[in-house]
């Protein structure tokens, strides 16, 4: 339906009239769509690289001292707290700091270690010597934390990397 303007009228803004929609299209446009990003809306929050170092270094001060009040010493507690809260970081790490879960767990842990860690004698020297008898006996748990942190960082990079390819072509 095309409308014309006659010569003798003035020129005004005439509307063109839209294509008639039929009912189920107007139901489902009126139906809420999801917000991507999941339940309630709201994509996930996401850490930056200074809001993971502190995470970590938070769980792992935390984990540490009521390891120390509990048990005496640096242990599993310590250890499993270390490796859980690495997962966290490395899964909730925004896409652009990746590196930053990998880079700020052993230091974390180190920092926790040289707090509650086992101390070898009296002073500043009895400290460093217990944190580096400490670093040697709970590697594995350092080593499982930062493993898991490294894998979920370079899959996470490979997943966006693939996905920006995708969306490129």
């Amino acid at each position: 339906m095309e409308y014309r303007r006659s010569s003798t009228q003035p020129e005004r803004n005439v509307a063109v009239p839209k294509p008639a929609r039929s009912p189920e299209a107007a139901a489902r446009s009126r139906q809420p769509r999801p917000a991507p990003g999941g339940a309630g809306g709201r994509s996930p929050q996401r850490l930056t690289a200074v809001g993971c170092g502190v995470l970590i270094l938070a769980v792992t001060l935390t984990a540490g001292a009521l390891d120390s009040l509990l048990f005496g010493s640096s242990g599993w507690l310590l250890g499993l707290a270390y490796v859980a809260v690495c997962f966290h970081a490395s899964v909730r790490v925004r896409s652009t700091d990746l590196a930053a879960a990998p880079i700020s767990g052993p230091i974390c842990f180190a920092i926790a270690l040289f707090f509650f860690g086992r101390a070898a004698g009296q002073g500043w020297g009895g400290h460093v010597i217990g944190l580096a008898e400490s670093l040697a006996l709970d590697a594995g748990w350092l080593f499982a934390g930062t493993g898991l942190s490294v894998v979920i960082a370079v899959a996470r990079h490979f997943s966006l990397t693939r996905a920006r390819r995708k969306g490129a072509q």
